[in-house]
């Protein structure tokens, strides 16, 4: 059974990439079963804890104290080749196409080359601004990247409307002040932990008005 309709009203809308725009499932698991396998650790753990985060801070958290640099460059290339089964999470290339008309951004744990060739894989369009994890200091659930976004696009944080399927996500656009809508795509609403959640964008409806986006959203 579905919640009530909830109406938002903000400004900009920032997206998160894998998980929220982009199906990126089979490609991330097949990175980090290759991972896995190298330092035999638990893959279900791995996933556990690296859905949201820069590949850096899962390499650190497994294995702590070590120059991961090599192992990062060898990652990307892996994940920027391997794109079969890249597509949009459903609903998303509407929503998508709504916020063209107005202030929108992607602030997203990849790196900005990998950022690029998953939205593009996916038919997507690529954002004016962009803010993948190479271009800041700290990665989510830091709200750096999503101050950042606002920053770029001239707009209040409060004004700021934020899409994301992880908890770290969801705990950064929170600790940037700005109002995060989560989607069941990626983990349970128990995961998430969070008071507002949709199934996919299929229960969003963004129209735009003169001050910027109403957004409508069935909750799950």
């Amino acid at each position: 059974m579905k919640g009530k309709r909830l109406k938002i009203n903000c400004t900009a809308i920032l997206f998160d990439m894998d998980g929220t725009l982009v199906d990126s499932t089979a490609v991330v698991e097949r990175a980090w079963a290759w991972w896995a396998k190298r330092h035999q650790l638990s893959l279900e753990e791995i996933l556990r804890f690296s859905h949201g985060r820069p590949t850096a801070s899962t390499f650190e958290n497994f294995l702590p104290g070590v120059d991961h640099n090599h192992e990062l460059s060898e990652m990307l290339t892996f994940e920027e080749t391997e794109l079969d089964g890249i597509q949009a999470v459903p609903g998303a290339e509407l929503v998508v196409n709504a916020a063209q008309h107005g202030a929108w951004a992607v602030v997203t744990s990849a790196p900005r080359t990998l950022a690029v060739a998953r939205i593009r894989a996916a038919g997507l369009p690529l954002p004016s601004v962009l803010v993948p994890v190479d271009e800041i200091r700290k990665g989510k659930p830091n709200p750096e990247g999503f101050l950042l976004a606002a920053e770029k696009l001239g707009v209040d944080p409060k004004e700021c409307l934020v899409f994301e399927d992880t908890r770290p996500g969801i705990q950064a656009g929170l600790n940037a002040g700005m109002h995060v809508v989560g989607l069941l795509t990626t983990t349970t609403a128990e995961n998430l932990a969070h008071q507002t959640l949709a199934r996919d964008f299929r229960d969003v409806r963004v129209t735009v008005v003169a001050a910027g986006f109403e957004v409508v959203v069935q909750e799950a």
